[in-house]
């Protein structure tokens, strides 16, 4: 093992290696950019790049939620020393990755180039002549006719035009002719497009950004970094400059199956939005899967839920809370649940934790929801106070609630546990505070995004489907036709070539090409040779 056979003589890979050392550097950079532009090299960087993709899914990423960030090196301090200086927390802006991507993308450029030239030369040239011995290739057949060499080639223009073959006569009235020549040019557009792929997949990671957003009946949204909920944004993306457009949902409007068959499934979501942009104020509709576009910026709608409107009051009588709060659905009947908060209660602060349900009952498994309209809308809840809490700047999820140094609060021994239907309150024990159910809205969740990449990626993928059809289905192919005049009458020969992978077909298409050509007169003596 490790010898190479150069010039006749064996030598060790040892002296190989030497051999190159002693290269000049011209020569090396040649070499180098010969291995880097092979098609193994580029199939190892493809590899690469999905296996370098995968940390990205199974660590958070900083671009996806600095919190979740937070939370993984709170939890993980080792790992957390160790991920930091990889970049594990941006896989995809990293610079090994960027590395690896770059390298894809120069190698596959690289590798098509050079093809693409070579392919352009070998349409420009014609089918090659007729070989000396007809009957040494792998598909071959003679006859003998009475027919003419005007009439036979006629014939097999006709026959070989018809199957798309480019035929080309000889002075000696031989034909030549290929078909599936575009077998290449059909690999070649799906590589090209490969590489426009991955500029559209580069051009979305580094200019594209995504964020969502609850809005609830009556409030508005404004495109501004602070607005959102989520958010993730490219390298490139100018956070402080995006599109300038705000708007406000006047209502959503959702309904469902009532009949026995499939009773609950959705059948439309329609929110209703005053969209202002430039100053200038309109009503539109934002519907699923007809996104509301404001320039090159699209707003999605993508879930709904409902939002209790209530009224807190703490121990002095003072509103510590007033307004909606979102609850999120857990199943397909909008059983929701959610927190109410009062930090700013006194002389403790009250919080709130339970379901709303749009059409109350309960079952043996607790408060549920048994259908997803508001039919009968109610709030399970139980109550928390503690001591006010010290403000630390460090942000807190609004849908759940940290019961650290709270107690929950209790009806005599029992825990207090009520239920309310809209327009009722309830009065905390020991004089702690009170909670009015005003009523309920609905809410709905945004996705902001802005793709400049996304059309140039489709058609991408478009083009390189339809390149890859090309060149699995076209067949390259060579056939030649050759007569010579005896004193028995006109000899015909045909032979055939299958130039792709698939050996199968090339004899038969000789076949129906010599049966063609002879198909009015034929003598008796026929002759095929096929190996």
């Amino acid at each position: 093992m490790g010898d190479c056979v150069k010039d006749g003589k064996v030598t060790d890979s040892k002296s190989a290696t030497s051999a190159r050392r002693g290269l000049g550097f011209r020569a090396l950079m040649r070499w180098l950019w010969g291995q880097l532009t092979s098609m193994r090299t580029a199939l190892i960087l493809l590899f690469l790049l999905a296996l370098a993709a995968i940390p990205g899914s199974l660590v958070p990423q900083s671009a996806n939620s600095a919190m979740k960030v937070s939370d993984f090196a709170a939890t993980h301090p080792t790992l957390d020393r160790i991920y930091r200086p990889l970049g594990m927390y941006h896989v995809y802006t990293s610079v090994w990755f960027s590395a690896i991507y770059l390298l894809l993308f120069i190698s596959l450029i690289g590798c098509i180039v050079p093809r693409i030239v070579s392919h352009v030369k070998a349409l420009r040239r014609q089918p090659p002549r007729v070989p000396a011995r007809l009957d040494r290739l792998a598909a071959y057949a003679s006859t003998t006719t009475t027919d003419s060499a005007e009439e036979v080639g006629k014939r097999a223009q006709q026959w070989l035009k018809s199957r798309h073959y480019r035929v080309v006569v000889d002075d000696d009235g031989s034909i030549r002719a290929e078909a599936g020549r575009h077998r290449e040019t059909g690999n070649l557009i799906f590589h090209v497009f490969l590489v426009f792929l991955l500029i559209g997949v580069g051009w979305n990671t580094l200019w594209g950004f995504k964020g969502t957003s609850v809005v609830v009946e009556g409030q508005g949204f404004s495109n501004n970094i602070t607005q959102y909920d989520e958010f993730k944004a490219g390298a490139m993306v100018n956070t402080d400059n995006l599109s300038p457009f705000s708007m406000k949902l006047r209502k959503f409007t959702a309904s469902f199956e009532t009949g026995e068959v499939q009773r609950g499934a959705a059948r439309s979501f329609d929110a209703t939005v005053d969209l202002t942009v430039d100053g200038k104020t309109e009503t539109r509709d934002v519907q699923v899967n007809h996104p509301l576009r404001v320039g090159s910026t699209k707003v999605h709608l993508l879930g709904h839920g409902y939002a209790a409107d209530v009224l807190v009051r703490d121990g002095n009588g003072k509103v510590a809370y007033s307004g909606p709060v979102v609850f999120l659905p857990q199943d397909g009947n909008f059983t929701s649940v959610g927190v109410i908060k009062a930090p700013d209660a006194r002389p403790d602060r009250l919080a709130f934790q339970g379901f709303f349900l749009p059409t109350g009952a309960i079952t043996a498994g607790g408060p549920t929801s048994l259908f997803p309209d508001a039919l009968n809308p109610q709030l399970y809840l139980t109550a928390w106070y503690g001591k006010p809490a010290v403000e630390t700047g460090v942000p807190s999820n609004v849908y759940t609630l940290d019961t650290t140094g709270m107690t929950q609060a209790t009806d005599g021994k029992e825990k207090s546990r009520f239920v309310l239907s809209p327009g009722q309150g309830y009065e905390l024990p020991g004089g702690k505070g009170t909670i009015q159910f005003n009523g309920w809205q609905r809410w709905a969740k945004i996705q902001v995004s802005q793709t400049p990449g996304l059309p140039l990626t489709f058609l991408s993928v478009l083009l390189s489907v339809a390149g890859l059809c090309l060149s699995l289905f076209s067949r390259s192919r060579r056939a030649w036709v050759r007569t010579t005049p005896t004193d028995d009458g006109l000899i015909v020969e045909v032979g055939g070539l299958d130039r792709s992978d698939s050996r199968s077909g090339a004899v038969d298409d000789v076949n129906s090409l010599l049966a063609a050509v002879c198909e009015d007169s034929m003598s008796g003596d026929t002759k095929e040779d096929e190996s």
